[in-house]
């Protein structure tokens, strides 16, 4: 129940809006000028030493107004800027404002002018909001402010707020030095510190409580929200070095995310991974049954990359960790660099490079050939596969393929029977398989023995997959006539020194596990894979999950909505629902989707509810997870 005769006292400026007021009627009035961004800078400095308290707030407003050179007439633009700047979480709450509007006062050291018309939105009337006002002369300029208005001194706020006296428990909530001093002062009884726009150490080393965003504030507070649980709360661990948009991404919705930019080994994962809620890795992490078991809060993992046999899957649906990956984002990145490497082994570019710097020049034909004509054997014909057999066509090649599925053709590709007929005709061999581990070996010594003598061979799909020594001695006895390999059976965690019997064989490109590493797939990477996440902790969906059901499900509206995972076992749904009914709840909408192991349901609900009925819904037998959205 929220307590009665609580009352709540709002700062304006990067507070109620992202921004500080008159920065931005700086920014209007000063359009054109050539000493503009000098002024501004100016007036931004000036506004920080009144917000910190390191200059009196008169003396901080006199000398702002001097430099703005405004009008009267500017304020209408500035009130249209301001309606696109209010706070993000604020306006994502704009309901509390509404139904507390009695509760809600706005003390702010701004003015009255642009303050009222904002906040008239939210509900809250002009006679609720303490401001400052503006002075004008004849032509309308901007030329003071009223000095007479207790908030034009210094700690104005606190004399305001003593004048209302003001019954219950009173709250402040703002980003500066002004707010702090009325909770110094006596007269409010917390500071919230309020930093989703702006971090100011000295409000939030004097908080009673910071609050990266109102929904924090309402979390804290017990009061209606539009999201159960603030995302600052949910904490985000992103290792092995993520590209920073991932970072950028999260951090942006809301989220709390620490980056770390190596692996971590097993152990060290297990200590770290307590209280987080979302796992970030790329192929290094092991994310094992007994890291599972240390992860008291986890709800996802994201893998940014393709593979997952890093990942125990299984132990992740049993859990209800949903794990996401990104099947796509690379695959334009892996497919050029497999055409560069096939044109440069039959070309021979690496010998030839070696030579020349070492000094020698040894300009020949031999073992230089055009691949235009060749036979590409592709082995794997998933999204890579398919897109290098378009593009290795387009050059001229005739591509062959094998897959265990059943895949169509694209262009003129043939579909080899086995995969001795695709190794018996091809002069150059892609591997392309996926990390089943049923796949170690998969190219061993019989299948490099079926291969065309002096073919080549490119491996930028598992290291496992092919038997290492096999391919060293075929190699060495020129049954080969090159290798390209980009992955290994064992790989560093982190960058550093590395050894492979690959080393030192003429033509033979060795790359570090670079195949999906360019810019643009880091890039696509770290979009797709966090949108992902974001989708299932906003909605519940689980849309391209590698280990759930999948269920794509429409937005939110004005609902609250209830995920719960569970073991697939006959009766669960007739449970639910009877949980539902005892509690009399209204279903606006029920969505279920199931495999094997597991069931999804997620059920929206038009009402308010009573908490009981969500500790009746954790109780059912063989419930995995249970979570609440509004």
């Amino acid at each position: 129940m929220v307590e009665v005769g609580r009352k709540y006292v709002f700062d304006f400026d990067s507070t109620l809006t992202r921004v500080e007021a008159l920065d931005v009627l700086a920014e209007m009035t000063l359009q054109g000028k050539s000493n503009k961004e000098e002024i501004i800078n100016e007036i931004q400095n000036i506004t920080n030493l009144g917000i910190d308290g390191d200059i009196s707030f008169t003396e901080s407003l006199e000398r702002r107004i001097k430099l703005l050179n405004a009008h009267r007439d500017d304020l209408n633009g500035l009130v249209t800027e301001l309606r696109q700047k209010i706070s993000k979480s604020i306006a994502a709450n704009k309901e509390f404002f509404q139904d507390f509007s009695d509760d809600i006062y706005v003390i702010s050291c701004g003015f009255k002018e642009f303050i009222d018309p904002i906040v008239a939105e939210y509900n809250i009337p002009s006679e609720r909001v303490y401001a400052n006002t503006f002075a004008f002369d004849e032509q309308g300029n901007i030329v003071g402010f009223d000095e007479e208005n207790v908030l034009a001194s210094h700690n104005g706020k606190i004399e305001c707020l003593k004048d209302l006296n003001l019954e219950g428990e009173v709250q402040v909530i703002g980003d500066g030095y002004s707010d702090y001093v009325m909770r110094e002062a006596g007269i409010a009884d917390k500071f919230f510190a309020y930093t989703e726009n702006v971090h100011r150490e000295k409000a939030a080393n004097n908080a009673d409580h910071v609050a990266p965003n109102l929904d924090e504030f309402l979390y804290v507070n017990d009061l209606p929200r539009k999201i159960s649980y603030p995302k600052n709360r949910i904490k985000i661990l992103l290792l092995e070095n993520v590209h920073p948009d991932a970072f950028e991404n999260l951090s942006e919705d809301g989220f709390s995310v620490e980056l770390v930019k190596h692996s971590l080994s097993e152990e060290e994962l297990i200590q770290k991974i307590k209280g987080v809620h979302v796992l970030g890795i790329r192929s290094k992490t092991q994310v094992t049954e007994n890291v599972l078991k240390a992860a008291n809060k986890l709800m996802v993992v994201g893998a940014f990359c393709i593979g997952t046999t890093q990942i125990d899957l299984k132990s992740c649906k049993q859990k209800g960790v949903i794990v996401f990956n990104a099947p796509y984002s690379n695959t334009r990145s892996v497919v050029e660099l497999a055409i560069g490497q096939i044109i440069m082994l039959m070309r021979n570019v690496f010998t030839r490079s070696i030579e020349i710097h070492q000094g020698q020049w040894n300009k020949t034909a031999i073992n230089s050939r055009e691949i235009r004509g060749k036979n590409l054997g592709i082995v794997g014909y998933g999204n890579i596969g398919k897109q290098l057999s378009v593009l290795a066509e387009a050059m001229g090649m005739r591509v062959y393929y094998y897959d265990v599925a059943d895949r169509l053709a694209l262009g003129n590709a043939r579909k080899c029977r086995t995969l001795e007929d695709l190794l018996n005709v091809a002069d150059v061999v892609s591997l392309h398989i996926d990390d089943n581990k049923a796949n170690k070996n998969f190219i061993g010594e019989r299948e490099i023995a079926q291969m065309k003598d002096g073919a080549m061979l490119l491996n930028l799909s598992r290291g496992f997959v092919v038997d290492i020594a096999a391919l060293v001695d075929a190699l060495k006895t020129k049954k080969l006539g090159g290798v390209a390999v980009d992955v290994y059976p064992e790989e560093p965690r982190s960058n550093g020194s590395f050894l492979t019997e690959l080393q030192g064989l003429p033509n033979v490109i060795l790359t570090p596990h670079v195949g999906g590493s360019t810019e643009e797939a880091q890039r696509d990477i770290a979009d797709f894979v966090p949108n992902k996440i974001m989708e299932y902790i906003n909605s519940g969906s689980t849309v391209d999950a590698v280990n759930f059901p999948n269920i794509r499900l429409p937005k939110q509206n004005k609902a609250h909505r209830f995920l719960h995972i569970h073991k697939n076992v006959p009766g669960i749904m007739a449970k639910i629902n009877e949980v539902l009914a005892r509690y009399e709840m209204n279903i606006s909408g029920q969505f279920l989707s199931t495999d094997s192991d597991v069931g999804y349901v997620i059920t929206d609900l038009d009402k308010e509810y009573n908490k009981e009925v969500t500790k009746a819904l954790k109780k059912i037998e063989n419930t995995i997870k249970f979570r609440v959205l509004y």
